[in-house]
């Protein structure tokens, strides 16, 4: 049976640079499983860990293309950060390795934190073209990409801090290594599961989901006017339960629309809990809805509604559904 692993602020400062998440996870501790520990470790970057956590946590990461991590780093995720970018470095030619300082040097300038990717597996030219795209992007759209690459990153640390302190059975070299490697595969095969949100399993091996720690369906609304979070804004979240017929454009609703809760953002942007805390959430269409008119009365939107539909194989994920709200325009997209 597996003794619940527990480590040290320090260890989890290696796969997270922010030392609120570092304290958090230690006050969680110990974990039942990586399953457990990567469980918690979502729900308190995105959801407890602040703004000055989240760059605190990417001044932890070296440039991509530099090999010597920054001198606050510790050894262990400056190690970490060199294993990462071993496959970038292995294809870099020195007019790449120039281009990437130059770009990583205009991304600098204009968001002022490093890149962040997780660059386990990439090819230089993969990194740089990811990088120029990433570029165009505002500020605060660019702000929260930058956080779900840090906690891919994380999640991968976190599956090598378990695997250099899980205890293997004392049997025969060779059993040992047989095991050893296959829970390393078991590890990965979780790993990729958080990062591509895919719904297959590990051939030969049942993982069971750990139990939610935050509702399935879950908002965050951000003025890119102000540059910083919107408070205050009544959001409704609603469930399509017409059985005979589907919303469609341009049709009205024939009161199919069925109320699942409300709530108002915070002083960071993001919502009260819209729905209660289940494993699995029904599938179906919902409808996300934002009082932007009594936020900004002069703005061009009374609301907005966002609709979105869960299919069966999704409904053991969790949907954010962020919004970037401006007086006369807004986008959205599918956060994690």
């Amino acid at each position: 049976m597996a003794v619940p692993a527990s480590f040290e602020e320090k260890d989890f400062l290696s796969c997270c640079g922010s030392t609120t998440f570092a304290k958090h996870m230690v006050t969680a501790s110990p974990f039942s499983s990586l399953e457990h520990a990567i469980s918690v470790a979502r729900d308190v970057w995105f959801n407890t860990v602040d703004v000055n956590g989240w760059l605190q946590a990417f001044s932890a990461h070296p440039q991509i293309g530099q090999q010597h991590a920054p001198s606050h780093a510790s050894q262990t995720s400056a190690q970490w950060s060199k294993g990462e970018q071993s496959t970038a470095l292995a294809t870099a030619t020195g007019s790449s390795l120039q281009e990437l300082s130059e770009w990583n040097v205009r991304y600098w300038e204009k968001f002022g934190f490093v890149f962040l990717i997780c660059a386990s597996g990439r090819s230089t030219d993969e990194i740089l073209a990811e990088l120029k795209r990433r570029y165009t992007n505002r500020p605060i759209v660019e702000f929260e990409i930058a956080a779900e690459e840090q906690m891919k990153i994380t999640e991968l640390r976190l599956a090598k801090l378990f695997s250099s302190k899980e205890s293997i059975p004392s049997t025969t070299d060779k059993d040992s290594t047989m095991f050893a490697k296959k829970a390393e595969e078991d590890r990965i095969s979780i790993i990729g599961g958080h990062v591509t949100a895919a719904s297959e399993s590990p051939v030969g091996k049942s993982i069971q989901a750990p139990a939610r720690t935050r509702p399935p369906i879950t908002t965050h609304v951000l003025d890119t006017s102000r540059g910083g979070p919107a408070a205050g804004i009544d959001v409704l979240l609603e469930v399509w339960r017409d059985a005979q017929s589907r919303p469609e454009f341009g049709a009205s609703d024939n009161g199919g629309w069925v109320f699942q809760g409300s709530s108002k953002t915070d002083s960071d942007g993001r919502s009260g809990q819209l729905m209660s805390i289940v494993d699995n959430v029904t599938p179906g269409i919902y409808r996300i809805s934002f009082n932007t008119g009594k936020y900004n009365p002069r703005g061009f939107f009374p609301y907005v509604s966002i609709v979105f539909e869960i299919q069966e194989s999704q409904k053991r994920e969790h949907f954010h559904v962020p919004l970037l709200l401006s007086p006369f325009s807004f986008s959205t997209y599918r956060g994690s």
